[in-house]
Parts: C-alpha cells; sequence; structure tokens
C-alpha cells in the first residue's frame, strides 16, 4: 500500500463553500469506512484542507477523488503527495502495514 499526503487548495473563499462541505464531508466518510483515510481536515487558515491516505496506487486514489463533491464542482484542486511513514507511532501500524 502507498502512502499519501493530499493537499486541497480552494478555489474560492472558504465562507462561499456553503453546502458542498456536508457532500464533501459525506464523502471523505465513504473512505473512511473503506480504511482509505486516516485523518483530514482544513488547512488554518482556511485555504483548503489537508488529507492522510493510503492507495494501492497514485491512480487509484486519484480515481477516488474523482467523485468528490469539491472536484465535481470545481471547489479544489489536489495535489499529491507520496511518502513512505518510515518513523511512526505504534498505534500506527494496523493501519500503516495493511
Amino acid at each position: 500500500m502507498k502512502h499519501f499526503i493530499v493537499d486541497l487548495d480552494y478555489r474560492i473563499p472558504a465562507e462561499q463553500i456553503g453546502d458542498v462541505l456536508t457532500e464533501h464531508r459525506a464523502f471523505l466518510k465513504k473512505g473512511y469506512d473503506q480504511g482509505r483515510l486516516l485523518c483530514s481536515g482544513p488547512k488554518v487558515p482556511k485555504t483548503g484542507g489537508v488529507i492522510i491516505a493510503k492507495a494501492p496506487s497514485l491512480a487509484a486514489l486519484q480515481e477516488f477523488f474523482q467523485d468528490d463533491p469539491y472536484v465535481v464542482k470545481g471547489i479544489a484542486d489536489y495535489r499529491y503527495i507520496e511518502f513512505d511513514p518510515v518513523l511512526r507511532q505504534a498505534w500506527l501500524d494496523g493501519w500503516v502495514l495493511t
């Protein structure tokens, strides 16, 4: 499994996102339910967000996010940064090693 930081940059001011935020979070819940996502949240200040994810490949992760309402509605640009979590808290082993 490959691990990624997904860096989102909003194309519009955060105050204009409105109900799409609820749709985006419902989409993310699917990723959590599937074990793809570890954590997510807005940047400070709210210019976008950060997601820690895993997938078999970059292409698979990009395919997953194609259904994100932020992508579908053109709300945010996504950047995918692959990394190798060599050092980590022991409690993360179950997520990292699967």
